[in-house]
């Protein structure tokens, strides 16, 4: 015998039912939620990784910089190649990348900036970077795009601005 009498409970119809109810339900949403979870958990991408079948072709288009470095250049990676003047040294700076971020994503929407001017160098970058198409455009028109192009640099040359 315990110390604690356990008391005697009465269940009615109700409460059956409702028990009965509360357990169906739980087990029907339970058996629904892996597949809906499934749907909204499935793992990234992983990055393409670099082979020497991995397409690294890019055209670099680069107008008013102010400098002489204005043209169309082609850039190869892996190895490196092409017409542009700087290849290895521009492969290199590709190569580092960012986790988990598109070397070539343009500036959000939403960010503050500061307000000035770099000069009037704009720049187009096309091709195909670890097998993704690349269709990319920059300029100076402000502190975000200004950095922007800075982080590309050799990929894109140095500005007289």
């Amino acid at each position: 015998m315990s110390a604690y009498p356990v008391p005697r409970t009465q269940w009615s119809p109700v409460m059956l039912r409702r028990l009965v109810l509360t357990a169906a339900a739980s087990v029907a949403a339970l058996s629904v939620a892996p597949a809906v979870a499934q749907a909204d958990m499935l793992p990234l991408p992983l990055p393409t990784p670099v082979t020497e079948s991995t397409p690294n072709r890019l055209t670099v288009e680069v107008t008013d910089t102010g400098n002489g470095r204005d043209g169309t250049f082609e850039l190869e990676c892996h190895p490196a190649g092409g017409t542009h003047p700087q290849a290895q040294d521009a492969c290199a700076k590709l190569d580092e990348g960012t986790w988990g971020r598109d070397t070539f994503a343009p500036t959000p929407a939403d960010s503050n900036c500061t307000m000035q001017y770099g000069g009037p160098a704009t720049a187009h970058i096309t091709g195909t970077w670890n097998g993704r198409p690349v269709d990319a455009t920059y300029n100076r028109s402000n502190g975000c795009e200004i950095s922007r192009w800075n982080r590309l640099v050799p990929v894109l040359p140095e500005t007289g601005a």
